[in-house]
């Protein structure tokens, strides 16, 4: 289970980011954050990971509290940032040398296997696809089995194709250990392709506003009534967080749109 208990963050020059957030994810359920600009959602992901200090409240892994980056929590960056220096192979298997070289690997092996890379461990970085790096980027963060995984907006630059293709690898890694996601998004479509629920987040300072939950069996259909309906009931909630009065956002803001 992860809990975040009263999570608020606020800056040195005063900024507040995000302001009692309290949310509890039990272990394999897959949560996407969206929200409007200001919402403190990468914020939040960074105090997760322990790469920013909370200024109140807490992190906590079963029981534990987490204020420094942990080997249980894994993070997906917006770019793959791969070691130019090391193959893919040795990418991927960079987090691994606490285990023997034959289960290493055999793990990066299969890794490849599951997101249609076989063979591409002895290239180099700079021979990718953009597509084909952002894979390797996932299954080097899964291959070393974290409990959490939080992917901040990973697809985003990506086409569309891309991103699609991306998504149904990413759902098959997680379904062979079913870890814990937390995905930031931007795309109303990609949050109800991928999540279980959706939290919306209101801006300035960043809060919960809403929790849709995505009862739609997987694979998601996503020309059928009830995908369009849930990405309806997203995009409302995502307008009633910007018209929802702020402590701390002047009215003449709010007609700004989310996105």
């Amino acid at each position: 289970m992860l809990r975040l208990s009263g999570l608020s963050k606020t800056y040195p020059n005063g900024t507040q980011a995000l302001a009692d957030v309290t949310l509890d994810v039990p272990q394999g359920e897959i949560v996407a954050f969206v929200g409007g600009s200001g919402c403190g959602k990468t914020t939040m992901l960074r105090l997760i990971a322990g790469l920013e200090q909370a200024s109140k409240g807490r992190v906590e892994l079963d029981g534990e509290t987490l204020t420094a980056p942990h080997p249980a929590v894994g993070v997906i960056f917006q770019e793959p940032r791969l070691l130019p220096w090391l193959t893919v192979a040795q990418n991927i298997g960079f987090g691994l040398s606490a285990l023997s070289r034959a289960e290493r690997e055999a793990r990066v092996e299969e890794a490849l296997l599951r997101v249609g890379l076989a063979g591409y461990g002895g290239r180099w970085p700079r021979e990718l696809s953009g597509g084909q790096a952002q894979r390797v980027a996932i299954v080097r963060a899964l291959v070393a089995r974290p409990k959490v995984l939080l992917l901040d907006e990973p697809f985003s630059a990506l086409d569309a194709f891309t991103r699609a293709s991306l998504h149904e690898h990413l759902i098959g890694l997680w379904e062979a250990h079913k870890p814990t996601l937390l995905l930031v998004t931007h795309d109303v479509e990609e949050a109800v392709t991928l999540a279980d629920r959706v939290i919306v987040l209101q801006p300035k300072p960043g809060r919960i506003f809403a929790e849709p939950t995505l009862d739609l069996t997987r694979p998601r259909d996503k020309v059928g009534h009830d995908f369009a309906d849930a990405k309806r009931r997203i995009l409302a909630a995502l307008d009633g967080s910007l018209q929802a009065p702020s402590p701390t956002r002047p009215r003449e803001e709010i007609a700004g749109a989310w996105w």
